[in-house]
């Protein structure tokens, strides 16, 4: 993924920009687009800039000065020194997903070996205090997901994060950690030992300048490239409030699809996906299976015989006669799967629940059931 080199005199004026108090990315863009570029925004009469809707007095006062302009060029020395990459919004190798979204950065740094050209890409999200169950999704969903060699997205936190992009790398994907500081540091220090890994598979992007800390607040404005740079949000595990459950607000926001993996009502780290779903702010995620299948995508015929060959082992003989039948003919009513494969409705019912959870099966619309 190559970059845009911009002239000295563009790359301050951007930083200059980004480095204004009350200016955000949205009316940043608004100044762009009505000056004509980033020099022509503070060569332009005040008078004409305080015609733009959202640029007050005020704004105008901190525009000029002078104080961001030093900070700004202080910025540009440190870019050049390190040899810093970036993707300005209008750059033709800024992520596409994330130039669709209205608040996405003016101006994204770069580290590593990306390469988003025609790649499909997921955001995958969850708490910091993930457990065994979650670790395992983890690793299967990367597993079964890995043949359609999907990008994989995170924070590069504890927990989550860090599982699924160690799981990525495991299977030979290109992962991406988006930051909440500078590239000049790495948060959390003790995942400084992952950091070469994720650079020679992928990288890390951050908004934040080499002065940035890992503050609170970044971290919440860092969750908007998360689910922005990406087709789809996966939650997995959240307690009841979480950094990933606001991650999954600001996908659909984005109007991207959002996935949540269920867990037992009384297991803490599965309130946050629970509610996900039952709100309807979240699919129910069991296997790679359903994302793929509710984003069109296609999994290779091999690797789809080899998913439904282990989930075949993992049943017991009523669930494998179900899904047997289901398999042979296609989508199927309760009772007819009840009355064909001679089970009482009640033990059907709770065998189709029981082959959800294990992602063999899925319900559709109008109690319909088919097979994995």
């Amino acid at each position: 993924m190559s970059t845009t080199q911009h002239p000295a005199d563009e790359l301050i004026a951007i930083l200059r920009l980004q480095h204004v108090p009350n200016i955000g990315d949205v009316i940043a863009k608004k100044l762009i687009s009505h000056c004509g570029g980033p020099c022509a925004i503070f060569e332009d009469k005040r008078s004409q800039l305080l015609k733009i809707d959202g640029i007050g007095t005020q704004t105008i006062k901190h525009l000029y000065d002078s104080k961001n302009l030093r900070a700004a060029e202080k910025e540009y020395e440190y870019i050049i020194k390190h040899n810093i990459s970036y993707n300005y919004f209008e750059d033709e190798e800024y992520p596409k997903h994330l130039k669709h979204c209205i608040d996405s950065p003016i101006l994204l740094f770069k580290k590593g070996n990306i390469n988003l050209e025609g790649r499909k890409i997921i955001s995958v999200v969850g708490t910091r205090n993930i457990t065994s169950y979650g670790s395992s999704f983890c690793e299967q969903f990367i597993a079964e997901i890995a043949p359609l060699n999907p990008i994989i997205v995170s924070g590069f936190a504890y927990g989550v994060d860090i599982s699924v992009q160690r799981e990525a790398i495991n299977q030979g994907l290109q992962t991406i950690g988006c930051l909440a500081h500078g590239l000049n540091q790495m948060y959390p220090k003790v995942h400084t030992k992952y950091e070469s890994d994720v650079i020679q598979n992928g990288g890390f992007f951050t908004e934040f300048w080499s002065s940035s800390n890992p503050e609170r607040e970044n971290f919440l404005k860092r969750n908007r490239i998360i689910a922005g740079m990406s087709e789809a949000t996966v939650v997995i595990e959240s307690a009841e409030k979480g950094g990933s459950l606001v991650t999954a607000d600001i996908a659909n926001s984005y109007n991207r699809d959002v996935f949540a993996l269920p867990g037992r009502s009384t297991d803490k780290y599965s309130i946050g996906c629970n509610n996900l779903i039952k709100q309807q702010k979240a699919q129910m995620l069991t296997s790679a299976g359903d994302l793929v299948y509710l984003l069109n995508w296609e999994l290779e015929e091999k690797n789809t015989k080899a998913v439904q060959k282990r989930l075949f082992v993992d049943l017991d003989e009523t669930e494998q006669k179900i899904y047997a039948y289901l398999e042979k003919q296609g989508k199927q009513l309760l009772d007819s799967i009840a009355l064909d494969c001679e089970l009482p409705i009640f033990k059907t019912s709770a065998t189709l629940l029981n082959m959800e959870m294990k992602g063999a099966i899925r319900p559709l619309p109008g109690k319909l059931f088919e097979a994995i």
